[in-house]
C-alpha cells in the first residue's frame, strides 16, 4: 500500500518514522507535500521518502491519503485533492473535523477513516482511536486497520467521544515523561546517576503499563499487590495523596477538556 501525507508536521513525521521502523512499508512508497518544502526537505532526505510537488500529486500517487494538516488548512487542502481521491481511502488526523464534514468537503461516496494517534506511533507503540464512515467496510476496512496497526493499537470509538478519548491517549505521553523525569531526578538527588535513573524509571513504567494491559486485575488491585505493610511503596503513595497528587491529576485532565 502506497501512503501519502498532506501536511508534514510533528505527528505526520512520527507516523512516517513508525511506518518505516515497522519494516513493512518502504520509504519509497511514502509521499508527502506541505507548504514550505524547505521545512521538511531534510527530513525527507534522511528518511528516503518522496517529496511531491503538490497535494494532487500525493493523492494521485497513494492508495491511503492521510490528511495531516491543521484544522484551518483542511478546507483548502481537500479542495486541492477532491478530484484526485477517486478509488482512494482518505484518513484524517485533523483535530475536530468530523466524518460528516470530511464527506461534505470531498464526496459522500469516498471511504474515509478519522483518526487520532499519539506520538508513540513513532516507536510502533502508539494508541490510535478511529471511526470509519459507511463507505469503508468489510475487507477494505480490515486492510486499512491492519495497515494502521503497524503504528500501534487501534481502538474504535464513537465520534462523540473523540475529544475525551483523544485527550486521554494523546496527552498522556507528556505526563508519563514528566513523571519519569521527576522520579529519575529524585533518584539522582539520592546519589544515582541520571542515565541509570532514567533507564530504571522508563522500564518500570513500561512494565507497569504492560501489566495493566495484560492483567485481569484493575489498576487499584495492582497497586495493592506492590504495597507491603509499612513498606516504602505505601509510604510513598500516602505522601503523594497528602501532597494532593490525585486532585492534581484530575485537574490536569479536566484542563484538557476546557
Amino acid at each position: 500500500m502506497k501512503i501519502g501525507f498532506i501536511g508534514v508536521g510533528a505527528m505526520a513525521k512520527a507516523m512516517i518514522k513508525g511506518y518505516i521502523n515497522s519494516g513493512q512499508v518502504n520509504a519509497s512508497d511514502i509521499y508527502v507535500h506541505a507548504p514550505h518544502k524547505e521545512k521538511y526537505q531534510e527530513f525527507a532526505k534522511a528518511t528516503g521518502i518522496n517529496c511531491s510537488d503538490s497535494n494532487q500529486e500525493v493523492a494521485a500517487s497513494s492508495d491511503l491519503v492521510i490528511l495531516a494538516t491543521g484544522p484551518k488548512q483542511v478546507v483548502d487542502a481537500l479542495k486541492d485533492v477532491r478530484e484526485n481521491l477517486n478509488g482512494k481511502i482518505l484518513a484524517s488526523i485533523a483535530w475536530q473535523i468530523s466524518l460528516e464534514r470530511l464527506e461534505e468537503l470531498t464526496s459522500y461516496d469516498l471511504p474515509i477513516i478519522r483518526l487520532i494517534p499519539n506520538v508513540n506511533v513513532e516507536v510502533n507503540e502508539g494508541m490510535l482511536i478511529y471511526k470509519a464512515n459507511e463507505n469503508l467496510v468489510n475487507q477494505r476496512l480490515t486492510d486499512t486497520v491492519k495497515n494502521l496497526e503497524l503504528l500501534g493499537k487501534m481502538i474504535e470509538v464513537p465520534e462523540d467521544k473523540f475529544d475525551v478519548s483523544g485527550s486521554l491517549m494523546g496527552c498522556t505521553p507528556a505526563y508519563a515523561y514528566l513523571f519519569a523525569d521527576i522520579f529519575s531526578r529524585s533518584a539522582v538527588n539520592h546519589g544515582l546517576d541520571k542515565q541509570t535513573a532514567t533507564q530504571l524509571a522508563a522500564q518500570a513504567i513500561l512494565g507497569s503499563m504492560k501489566m495493566i494491559e495484560k492483567s485481569d486485575k484493575s489498576p487499584s488491585d495492582l497497586i495493592d499487590d506492590v504495597c507491603s505493610p509499612a513498606g516504602g511503596t505505601i509510604k510513598g503513595l500516602l505522601a503523594l495523596k497528602k501532597s494532593g497528587f490525585e486532585k492534581a491529576v484530575i485537574d490536569c485532565f479536566d484542563a484538557t477538556q476546557e
